[in-house]
């Protein structure tokens, strides 16, 4: 199989992103969507030279989709996931894989029932600087791991929310700062140091009005290396700032802003850290959006497909198969349950 020939469901914003990415992938090729109102994907199909469909059997029963992309809000993505997987079709959904574990886990047993590939969006994960970190990390270079923060300090104004009628509540957004724009930090953290074994957390609505979820939140860590985490997530901090990790252990620290290393500092220097901190000052492949959603650029998305495509034609997992995508929801779903009840709360042992 050369080209693999992908469908969007759903046509937001970010599904504009896969398009794009689909379009700069050699090897794939957008060739439908649909979305609940017609129209919309009419106007969609229109922008990026494809078909649209009037509605999801429709959409699922044309044999010349073979993967997927998941685009509709949150709370949606469960049940027009299972669909796609049950009518044959390779999934790729959009962060967070749902909001629910028990309907995640459905996603899951489809994949592997109908013998599928699932793939969650966690483009950060596939930038030069968060793999760099990653190689550093599993090659020991900082030693025994002490304290590891992520920050998402983003800015939203009442317009994002109020012209999402999703956005912010619990049934389709499933969340927050956290659940929504911090889980990409969320995920980095843990594909870095792994699982935490226990969390404990504060959140707010400090700023925005007529949304259910938080806007502020910070969380405290315990992994199970003895390592401590921070997590802090908001739509409330104006103007707002880049995503950033920071790494440190007994022998080195790290800082990852969106995808570039400005700190890069070990206390035995190898050959190639002169060379790391110089393509720190250059500019991200990849970008996040901390103050306009739509400021980040398609290479993320375009490095999944690619993946995917990858995996597809060779039979091998995706780089961030759907058990991967699960744990940063778990992790979050963790915090929301220390939050109401007031303690710490182990991510791995929720329903």
């Amino acid at each position: 199989m050369n080209t693999i020939r992908f469908g969007i469901i759903g046509t937001g914003s970010i599904a504009d992103f896969h398009a794009e990415a689909i379009r700069q992938t050699p090897g794939a090729t957008l060739v439908a969507v649909t979305n609940r109102s017609f129209p919309k994907a009419q106007a969609f199909a229109a922008r990026h030279g494809t078909t649209a469909e009037p509605d999801l059997a429709a959409f699922l029963s044309r044999s010349d989709i073979d993967a997927v992309c998941v685009t509709t809000p949150s709370g949606e993505h469960a049940a027009v996931a299972v669909e796609a997987l049950n009518a044959g079709k390779h999934l790729l959904c959009e962060k967070p894989l749902d909001i629910s574990l028990p309907r995640i886990d459905a996603m899951l047993a489809a994949a592997r029932r109908n013998r599928r590939l699932l793939s969650a969006v966690f483009q950060a994960r596939f930038g030069e600087g968060a793999q760099t970190l990653k190689t550093a990390i599993d090659a020991g270079r900082f030693g025994r791991l002490t304290l590891c923060n992520c920050q998402v300090r983003y800015w939203r104004d009442q317009a994002y929310y109020d012209n999402g009628a999703w956005r912010g509540t619990w049934a389709g957004d499933g969340g927050g700062a956290l659940m929504n724009q911090g889980i990409h930090a969320v995920d980095l953290l843990q594909w870095l140091l792994g699982m935490p074994e226990a969390v404990c957390a504060q959140t707010g609505t400090l700023v925005h009005e007529r949304i259910e979820t938080e806007d502020t939140a910070a969380a405290l860590l315990r992994f199970p290396s003895g390592a401590i985490g921070v997590i802090e997530a908001a739509t409330s901090t104006w103007p707002g700032f880049s995503r950033r990790l920071q790494i440190s252990g007994e022998h080195g620290s790290a800082t990852l802003e969106n995808d570039r290393l400005t700190f890069w500092q070990f206390r035995q220097e190898s050959d190639e850290d002169a060379r790391i901190r110089e393509r720190g000052k250059e500019g991200a492949a990849i970008v996040s959006g901390a103050s306009d959603p739509r400021a980040i650029n398609a290479e993320g998305h375009r490095r999944q497909i690619e993946d995917l495509a990858r995996a597809i034609r060779t039979g091998q997992p995706p780089a961030i198969d759907g058990a991967e995508g699960r744990n940063a929801v778990a992790i979050i779903l963790g915090i929301y349950e220390s939050v109401r009840t007031g303690g710490w709360v182990n991510p791995a042992c929720l329903p």
